[in-house]
């Protein structure tokens, strides 16, 4: 039992490293500091881009794909919401915050370093560094996976918790790991 508990919190601790990327997103914008060493631009491509500046929102819509080095995010659908501060004294830099950043229609997060997570719908909270995925949510990490009605990630507790309906439950499937020199 206590090495189904381990594998099931190595599980856990996978999928919040599996989506831990989605957290450094903000730093790519131009206009926000606190990049930290080693991350590179995000890039993203779709069909069409709406940008509302008034309403500090950007739709990217149509076949989405953000990709950074460590990790891509493909959807139908992703909106920036965000909100700007007044510049700076003597510079002509804009401030500004992202509030969330959601993904909408067919959302898929990989790793490249491995691991996946699919749902319908994912919600990315700037400020409390917590993403929720909906929709049938199902995280990957090689055979192991956890799925649930909904998947919250709490990127700055490394903590993750998986629900499920009334009538329905969280499922995990983990397969144990074998120790190096372990026979079969």
């Amino acid at each position: 039992m206590n090495r189904f508990r381990y594998a099931l919190i190595l599980c856990l601790g996978l999928l919040s490293l599996a989506l831990s990327g989605v957290n450094s997103a903000r730093s790519e914008m131009p206009i926000n500091k606190g990049q930290k060493a080693g991350q590179g631009a995000m890039v993203i491509h779709s069909n069409t881009l709406e940008a509302d500046d008034k309403k500090g929102v950007v739709i990217f819509t149509g076949e989405v794909e953000a990709k950074r080095d460590d990790f891509t995010v493909y959807c139908h659908n992703m909106t920036v919401y965000y909100e700007k501060s007044p510049a700076k004294e003597g510079t002509e830099e804009v401030a500004a915050r992202i509030e969330k950043i959601v993904a909408i229609g067919n959302v898929r997060i990989v790793r490249a370093e491995g691991g996946t997570a699919t749902g319908e719908k994912a919600v990315y909270y700037q400020q409390d560094e917590k993403l929720v995925l909906t929709g049938k949510p199902v995280v990957k990490q090689k055979d192991n996976s956890v799925e649930g009605d909904r998947i919250t990630l709490f990127l700055k507790e490394n903590r993750s918790v998986v629900e499920s309906s009334s009538d329905k439950k969280v499922r995990a499937v983990i397969f144990p790991t074998k120790d190096k020199g372990q026979g079969l």
